[in-house]
């Protein structure tokens, strides 16, 4: 059976960047799962490529559907902005691994969703004054940055994953991430065992 590897972490912590690292990995040939959001598109980002971008009608159509897996809403300085996985299709080859990233709310609704055999966490760490420096780096390249708005998820990450949430969702395996190429191979080797 293939499994699904959902890719989980604080903000700033380099999930993005070690995702599309092993998404290029040939031998683990992996399938991306691109999640949903209505919050608006940041810079450099495509619709379909890093989100599938749309709006509350649509998400109340899926879900009226019951295709809306796991579902999560922020209350940000801007509005709510929802985050969501849907059963669309794009997992329907139980032989196939892929990678999504997701948070620790929504690993635990996959987990119970498809499997605890089929989802496995990898769970990215960086020291929280390493991942504050690369959030605001990351800000100040946008064209509007949203200041409050990378504080508030600073703030909210203590909280979404904290020592006794990861313990409760089982999380025992972490990755150190200081340096990217060290922990995409260390992740890699982890993949395939």
């Amino acid at each position: 059976m293939g499994k699904i590897y959902c890719m989980m972490g604080k903000s700033s912590s380099g999930k993005d960047t070690l995702y599309k690292m092993l998404l290029e990995d040939e031998a683990l040939s992996l399938k991306t799962v691109v999640p949903y959001t209505t919050r608006p598109m940041r810079a450099g980002e495509r619709d379909g490529v890093e989100y599938y971008f749309c709006d509350e009608a649509r998400l109340m159509k899926l879900e009226a559907e019951g295709k809306v897996v796991e579902l999560r809403a922020y209350d940000t300085v801007h509005g709510v902005w929802k985050y969501f996985t849907v059963n669309d299709h794009q997992m329907e080859d139980e032989n196939q691994d892929y990678l999504l990233i997701g948070t620790l709310e929504s690993y635990q609704k996959l987990r119970d969703y498809f499997g605890k055999e089929r989802v496995v966490p990898i769970y990215i760490e960086v020291e929280d004054g390493e991942r504050l420096e690369r959030a605001l780096q990351r800000e100040r390249l946008q064209e509007k940055p949203r200041y409050e708005e990378m504080c508030r998820r600073f703030l909210a990450d203590a909280a979404d994953f904290s020592e006794e949430k990861l313990y409760d969702a089982q999380i025992t395996t972490r990755f150190e991430n200081h340096n990217l190429k060290e922990t995409e191979q260390n992740i890699r080797n982890y993949m395939l065992q």
